[in-house]
């Protein structure tokens, strides 16, 4: 009886550490999938509204895209979380939650904007042309952000929060140098608007050499949240 009550939080951390390390393999595995999906990716050019609304129409592939976004926020959170732990110690600390409160909001701000945008066109997608027409007004506000759809602009804290992150990491070598660094790139690329998809790919590749790395470390190693000491 004994023996089984000590093994239970040793179970339960084995449980944690698999959980935490696949949030930093799939995160970024799904953004590299979901901007592969989007269509005329090799033909970049900024869009407006209109253009987005209608390039959302039947298009299944991308939509499939947002999908895969919307699960990546789940691993996202996990991400914040874990290196705001691997951040507590010091002045860092305050980078680490800081940065986490911020990241985590513009992360919420991502789903709502997958599930506002994106996913309600798959729907969309059931209703014929003539129907579809009749809808664009509303949909343009929407796209155009309109009304309490503002609030979809602080998705921007996504990447602004993983960057104070990323700093803080790179200052206290809690992970290695360039992964830090390309953390930090990946996340400034992000920065760019729809219709360069192209580059937001880009971005996820760099994130995928930077994390997946150390989501198989922490996978197979229990000292990954430990901060080298100076």
């Amino acid at each position: 009886m004994t023996s089984t009550t000590r093994s239970e939080p040793s179970n339960l951390d084995g449980i944690k550490r698999i959980g935490t390390g696949l949030a930093f393999i799939l995160f970024p595995l799904l953004f590299i999938v979901a901007f592969a999906f989007h269509p005329h990716l090799l033909s970049p050019q900024m869009l407006s509204p209109k253009e987005l609304v209608l390039r959302a129409r039947h298009a299944d592939l991308m939509q499939l895209g947002h999908v895969l976004d919307t699960f990546a926020t789940v691993c996202m959170v996990v991400i914040a979380l874990r290196f705001m732990k691997l951040l507590d110690r010091g002045t860092a600390a305050w980078a680490g939650l800081i940065g986490a409160a911020l990241a985590i909001w513009g992360v919420m701000m991502l789903a709502a904007l997958k599930g506002a945008l994106c996913l309600t066109m798959s729907a969309i997608d059931t209703v014929s042309d003539q129907e579809f027409a009749q809808m664009i007004p509303g949909l343009l506000a929407m796209f155009s952000r309109k009304g309490w759809m503002a609030l979809l602009w602080s998705i921007v804290f996504f990447p602004i929060g993983f960057g104070i992150q990323a700093i803080a990491l790179l200052k206290t070598n809690a992970i290695p140098r360039w992964q830090s660094i390309l953390f930090l790139i990946g996340l400034f690329l992000m920065c760019t608007p729809d219709g360069l998809e192209i580059v937001n790919l880009t971005a996820s590749v760099l994130m995928a050499v930077a994390l997946v790395p150390y989501g198989i470390q922490t996978i197979i190693k229990k000292d990954t949240c430990e901060i080298p000491r100076a």
